[in-house]
């Protein structure tokens, strides 16, 4: 009941070669391995981001806030 034999895989093997054939399981390794790579390039990407400084905060100060204000009040006429 331990582990399997070469031959119980090889058995394995052509069934599910006999099942799905050779062009569906292609198409499942390419597939596969599009998704493996993306998935690779999304971390990488999550860890550049990761590494920049983040920008720091615009200050609002009266001065800006009384300039919005007005130019709205000088749409208004």
């Amino acid at each position: 009941m331990g582990s399997f034999s070469i031959w119980h895989w090889l058995v394995v093997l052509a069934i599910v070669v006999l099942v799905f054939g050779t062009k569906k399981l292609r198409n499942l390794g390419s597939d596969l391995g599009g998704a493996v790579r993306g998935f690779k390039e999304g971390l990488k990407g999550a860890e550049e981001e990761n590494s920049q400084p983040p920008s720091s905060p615009q200050q609002v100060t009266s001065h800006t806030i009384k300039s919005e204000v007005e130019e709205k009040d000088q749409t208004k006429i």
